[in-house]
């Protein structure tokens, strides 16, 4: 006995996002959402902390409560000082990350794409990347002075240095069979970067985009403690002269915070960019 097969003409579609996920196994009872045991560990540390400071295990002294926490956070917020801490510091942690990303985009890209480039960047960065970006703090003074200049360029440093080895890493880690296939098509060498190179580099720009992220608030931290006179730096150093550790504990929870918005923002970026890539979830 003989199938036939129906000949369909094939029709354009849109690339479709792939998504492979673990064994599906049968599973009787109640399952737990997500979403649920995503905030079970935040909402349990929060719940410990609180139970300790009622107890008295962690004194006041050593430690504020969430309570207290949450009261200077009204009040902060009621007169003013926290939105304009958070504006400045912001506004610190945007231009250092420009820069940086400008920087670490153009070095990664002529070390990536040209041997010439790799061999006079990529060692540099290398040995670069191994002095810690904090303990330069001291030079960043005595080059640009105490004003906004060694915060910035802090924070461009910090941000620098995982995207740069990210990108270069997504370029040369290329299939080299999808370069040869292209160029057999015709592809030349702006065609060739531009429709397979820099599309292979793509998931890894964005793991080090979300390194550069958080990196920046890390490098923000440190930076904002340089005569800072303005920001969440500057509320953080005027507690610990008066051991305030509420407002400690409270600017913080902002430079948390902040940088899981901005892991937040990356993510979805990455779900809208790699549509076409296939990408393994985990077990059930």
């Amino acid at each position: 006995m003989t199938a036939s097969l129906d000949t369909v003409a094939p029709t354009a579609q849109a690339p479709t996002r792939v998504t492979i996920r673990g064994t599906a196994k049968t599973r009787r009872g109640f399952s737990v959402p997500r979403s649920v045991r995503r905030a079970a560990g935040p909402v349990g540390l929060v719940l410990l902390w609180l139970l300790t400071s009622a107890t008295g295990l962690l004194p006041e002294s050593v430690l504020a409560s969430p309570v207290d926490v949450i009261k200077q956070a009204v009040e902060l917020t009621r007169n003013g000082e926290l939105p304009s801490a958070i504006a400045a510091s912001g506004r610190r942690a945007a231009i250092g990350f420009l820069i940086g990303a400008s920087v670490a985009l153009t070095l990664s890209l002529l070390a990536g794409l040209f041997r010439l480039g790799e061999d006079v960047i990529d060692s540099s960065m290398g040995m670069f990347r191994a002095i810690p970006w904090v303990g330069l703090i001291p030079l960043f003074i005595v080059w640009f002075g105490i004003e906004e200049t060694p915060k910035i360029a802090l924070v461009a440093l910090g941000v620098t240095y995982p995207l740069y080895f990210n990108i270069y890493g997504g370029i040369r880690s290329t299939d080299s069979q999808l370069v040869e296939a292209a160029r057999m098509m015709g592809l030349g060498r702006v065609g060739l970067i531009k429709y397979v190179i820099l599309p292979s580099a793509l998931p890894g720009a964005l793991v080090g985009l979300r390194y550069a992220l958080s990196t920046a608030w890390l490098a923000l931290v440190f930076a904002e403690q340089i005569n800072a006179d303005a920001g969440l730096g500057y509320l953080m150093s005027n507690a610990q002269q008066y051991f305030r550790t509420d407002v400690i504990v409270l600017c913080l929870v902002v430079y948390a915070l902040l940088g899981l918005a901005c892991d937040f923002a990356v993510r979805i970026l990455s779900r809208r960019l790699l549509t076409w890539r296939a990408n393994f979830e985990g077990e059930a």
